[in-house]
């Protein structure tokens, strides 16, 4: 499966202003979000399996591919395009020992040993962040900025996804300076109207690449 990571959305319950998780990643795909991870921190093993099965039931119709936040027995269950794993969660060679070829493995890297560790490891690709301060993440690290982020670019082949911080406004820089995709989370399920706030970030992204 061939994966645009450009539009990345992150999910998160919390700060879905009481919209449910499917009709905030309705509206996200119908603004042009085009990869979708379903980060769960706080609900049972069944109410994420739950959570999964319906995103996943709207997405495959559309060919957007569902990724599982951290969860790997979760992904399993439901058969996910793919995994996301940080640098606490399992080590990328234990969870290619237990996947196989059967999903991609993201990985998060703050730093650029972070990054080079996680393709060294065999990961299919990296998100990197937090590029800007964001309060999403209440034990994030000192962002990375641009030039940062640039560094990073520079070490590794493999897709990049940056995070952290990134609105319309800032995150054009980042495109340019040769990110696949951007994730986001506040910005659009934190949004008025998700899907007016998916299709300013995709256009955004539209012109920086072309730009």
């Amino acid at each position: 499966m061939t994966i645009d990571y450009s539009l990345y959305l992150v999910t998160d319950r919390g700060l879905s202003r009481w919209r449910t998780t499917l009709q905030i990643v309705a509206a996200a795909v119908a603004g042009g979000v085009t990869c979708v991870q379903l980060r769960e921190k706080t609900c049972s093993t069944r109410e994420f399996i739950e959570q999964a099965r319906s995103v996943q039931s709207f997405l495959k119709s559309r060919g957007i591919p569902l990724i599982i936040n951290d969860r790997i027995d979760v992904a399993l269950a439901v058969k996910a395009d793919g995994v996301h794993l940080g640098q606490n969660d399992m080590p990328i060679e234990t969870a290619r020992g237990i996947l196989k070829d059967s999903m991609f493995i993201g990985i998060s890297a703050e730093t650029l040993e972070n990054a080079v560790d996680a393709e060294k490891c065999g990961a299919d690709y990296i998100g990197v962040g937090p590029i800007f301060p964001t309060n999403t993440k209440a034990d994030a690290a000192e962002p990375l900025g641009p030039e940062g982020f640039l560094e990073i670019r520079k070490a590794v082949k493999i897709p990049l996804v940056a995070i952290g911080g990134l609105k319309k406004e800032n995150a054009a820089a980042i495109v340019r300076n040769g990110a696949e995709g951007i994730a986001v989370v506040s910005a659009i399920v934190s949004a008025d109207d998700p899907e007016k706030a998916a299709r300013e970030l995709k256009n955004m992204i539209i012109r920086a690449k072309t730009s």
